[in-house]
């Protein structure tokens, strides 16, 4: 892969790039909301709810029709590759809004616009670091707003990466030694948790300190990798192959690095499933992706809420790498309660996502609109669409 240092050069090509909106067809996956790509987002994020999958159960539902996980907008378009030539990066912060249903079959539309950059700034990782700032809009077939998604990219110096590593505290061992046992007690966590449906969680019946009906994810599989690619998880840009692959890599010398390994060329997407990428970009070992992590949080409030809540907001750190073998438990605490401005009861909560290490590696926030006994209509019957 190219190397390069921050210099004043580059910093003011990008200053001169803040405010564009970006071109991003490269790097769209989803427009139209599918039975079928529904199924294969819900699939790839590990999301096992019916409401996503089952027409029958979102009519039933205070959707009134067959509805996408809210999270389907990152299916759509997540992130793309800007700038900086010749440095590393990974998405580090996610804050977002969700602000109406996708039901199958409506068409999205991405934008993304650069907000700018913060720094340079001195990196114990990688010698001097940049963080770029982005904002996403979705929007449905009916010029309705559907999501907006900030998200924040780090930067940092390649090459100051690789050479720090062996300096750095001792390194986790990749992939982690599970025992047999330790494995089935995993998976028996797994297929114990199952989403909340059509019981409502009552807003008086919460109350400041409840715990998050927990969610687990792992170990982390290769397959759960290509599952989430698969199923629209935006890599950037849309994998090719072939001749397809190679004239994008010929005009983009950026987006590619030669596999020392098999001799072919590989996207810088590959981080996540291939490990001579990882290693090229400073890292151990394959990682999940950031919009990926973001998708398994909205996931357990989903679960958590049931099918009469909605989700409001989101707020999302990426702290270290998700190895794959690595297990993740995902939880939170409810930290208050209140009828908001907009007349819902919400409830805020504190999340996290600790690995068996016991690191959390996405400490967030997130508020949800549940049912109340004193409101006429659920959260999700308010924004349910009255003719489609």
């Amino acid at each position: 892969m190219p190397e390069a240092v921050i210099d004043e050069a580059m910093i003011e090509s990008m200053r001169a790039k803040i405010g564009v909106e970006l071109r991003i067809a490269h790097s769209v996956n989803n427009e139209e909301a599918t039975r079928i790509a529904v199924a294969k987002f819900a699939g790839g994020i590990g999301d096992v709810n019916p409401l996503w999958t089952d027409a029958e159960r979102g009519e039933r539902s205070d959707y009134a029709g067959p509805v996408a996980p809210p999270s389907f907008v990152i299916g759509c378009f997540s992130g793309i590759q800007f700038g900086w030539p010749g440095l590393g990066s990974f998405h580090s912060s996610t804050d977002m809004d969700l602000l109406a249903p996708v039901y199958w079959y409506d068409t999205i539309t991405a934008r993304c616009r650069y907000d700018g950059f913060t720094g340079p700034r001195p990196s114990s990782f990688a010698g001097r670091m940049v963080t770029d700032h982005f904002t996403n809009t979705y929007v449905n077939q009916h010029g309705e707003a559907v999501a907006e998604i900030r998200w924040q990219v780090v930067n940092y110096e390649r090459a100051a990466a690789r050479a720090t590593r062996s300096g750095r505290k001792a390194a986790p061992t990749v992939p982690h030694p599970w025992t047999p046992e330790e494995l089935a007690e995993v998976e028996r966590r797994v297929l114990a948790e199952r989403p909340r449906g059509d019981e409502p969680l009552w807003w008086e019946e919460v109350k400041v300190g409840d715990p998050v009906a927990t969610l687990t994810k792992g170990p982390i599989g290769l397959t759960d990798e290509v599952a989430f690619i698969a199923g629209g998880g935006t890599p950037i840009p849309r994998l090719k192959a072939h001749a397809a692959a190679l004239a994008d890599y010929a005009d983009h010398h950026a987006w590619a690095f030669r596999d020392p390994v098999t001799g072919a060329q590989e996207p810088i997407y590959a981080v996540h499933y291939n490990q001579a990428a990882a290693n090229a970009m400073g890292v151990a070992y394959q990682y999940d992706v950031g919009f990926q992590r973001q998708c398994w949080q909205i996931q357990l409030m989903t679960h958590w809420i049931g099918d009469s809540g909605w989700v409001k907001h989101l707020s999302a750190q990426y702290r270290g790498f998700v190895y794959l073998s690595d297990v993740l438990e995902l939880g939170g605490e409810v930290t208050g309660k209140e009828i908001d401005a907009a007349g819902e009861h919400v409830v805020h909560v504190r999340t996290f996502a600790r690995n068996q290490r016991g690191d959390d590696v996405m400490p967030g926030t997130a508020t949800v609109a549940l049912p109340s006994r004193e409101a006429d209509r659920s959260p999700v019957a308010r924004r349910a669409r009255s003719t489609r």
